[in-house]
């Protein structure tokens, strides 16, 4: 294998993930994902972070290769989420005598997952670690996106090995560093693994990102996507963007329809936003499109618009469990309307009445009264939906 490295004696250590179909069981990754871990070969040897245990064998043999006998000295956890701690037990086995280092909560997480690890350096914000030429700095930042999680600066190049943060979907095909790449094949997988994997913690990120702000930063080496060592801003604006809920101009329309009166409405409004200017539209179909993508709209658009028909006296179920996910990611600061569809009887509109009520607190805002059909569309509630579209229009346009 190709010897890749980030300096003269730290090494990448990645593997490609083109099998998996969802990241943590629940997201999509139709481009793979990839695992890095980093080895730094000094007077001492560290090893930041380990690898997805299905890569065991020729993660240890990639390693072997570099170092030949010597014993690792340091295991470096910065986040002990299974993708990243999966070989822990084979290094661990591998090298008896190595020394974990993590905070607190890393040994505390270790030990719930059914470790037990034996030697270990207990370090906190300003801990340092000398390995010879390479000097290291620990820095925790919890929440991003678990309580232990924890940042390692190399003082010496310039070098933050920083965990989930400033990762991404996407397998690196060639190319590992981010001048070796075209990045805006990585433009949504960037912000879909924000969205999906971190977004919940925005206020935490914007926490981390203040927190880190007085390092001198060269190069940053995430645990997933590519290594940023050229244009670091590219991946630290959006980061930065994205968790202050910083929205464009734009609206997204989600609907829930089995038989497509529903979506006739979505239609009407999609129409009627373009005529008033509004370029930035996204129209989705609940049942067809994975909330993944849909909530990763949801944070790059201001507008926002859901429509559900009646199923059995609720809501329909695709369009609840966006609800949820919503709810569940706190996303803030939106401009809202919502309209739907029945025949017998209601239940899709009232509920998202509930849902636009349970938002205010979040800074939502709703900009027209709830649009309901009665089986197909007529000229009223057709007006309605272009009333509707208008209220959301003369909100975005004066953004």
């Amino acid at each position: 294998m190709h010897q890749i490295k980030l300096a003269d004696n730290i090494f990448y250590l990645g593997f490609n993930d083109r099998r998996t179909a969802l990241f943590e069981n629940i997201w999509p990754i139709p481009d793979g994902i990839c695992y890095n871990s980093y080895l730094i070969v000094d007077e001492k040897i560290a090893l930041v972070d380990t690898m997805e245990r299905q890569y065991i064998e020729d993660y240890l043999e990639r390693i072997t290769d570099i170092i030949g006998d010597r014993p690792i000295d340091y295991l470096i956890i910065n986040h002990m989420e299974p993708d990243h701690s999966g070989s822990l037990k084979a290094v661990v086995s591998r090298y008896p005598e190595i020394t974990l280092v993590g905070n607190k909560k890393t040994f505390g997480i270790a030990e719930n997952l059914g470790y037990n690890p034996k030697i270990l350096m207990e370090v906190h914000d300003d801990s340092k670690l000398d390995l010879g030429r390479v000097k290291l700095l620990f820095q925790t930042i919890p929440m991003v996106h678990w309580p232990e999680t924890m940042v390692t600066y190399d003082e010496t190049d310039k070098i933050l090995f920083s965990g989930d943060a400033f990762g991404s979907y996407g397998t690196l095909d060639g190319g590992v560093f981010d001048d070796e790449i075209n990045l805006d094949f990585y433009e949504v997988d960037v912000m879909r693994y924000f969205t999906n994997i971190v977004g919940k913690y925005c206020p935490h990120t914007q926490r981390a990102i203040k927190k880190l702000a007085p390092l001198d930063i060269k190069m940053i080496a995430a645990t997933h996507g590519p290594i940023w060592r050229t244009d670091l801003n590219w991946v630290l604006s959006r980061y930065n963007k994205w968790s202050s809920y910083d929205k464009e101009q734009g609206a997204i329309i989600v609907y829930g329809s089995m038989y497509g009166n529903t979506q006739k409405m979505a239609e009407v409004i999609a129409r009627q936003l373009s005529e008033r200017g509004i370029k930035n539209i996204r129209v989705y179909d609940s049942s067809k499109t994975h909330t993944s993508y849909i909530i990763n709209d949801i944070f790059k658009y201001k507008g926002l618009i859901i429509g559900s028909c009646a199923y059995n006296n609720a809501i329909f179920p695709n369009v609840e469990t966006l609800l949820s996910t919503i709810e569940h990611m706190a996303v803030k600061n939106h401009y809202f309307a919502m309209f739907g569809n029945f025949l017998w009887n209601g239940g899709g509109v009232s509920n998202l009445k509930k849902f636009s009520d349970s938002m205010h607190c979040m800074g939502w805002e709703t900009v027209f009264e709830p649009v309901e059909e009665k089986g197909s569309l007529k000229p009223e509630k057709f007006q309605m939906c272009i009333d509707l579209a208008n209220a959301m229009a003369d909100k975005l346009l004066a953004m």
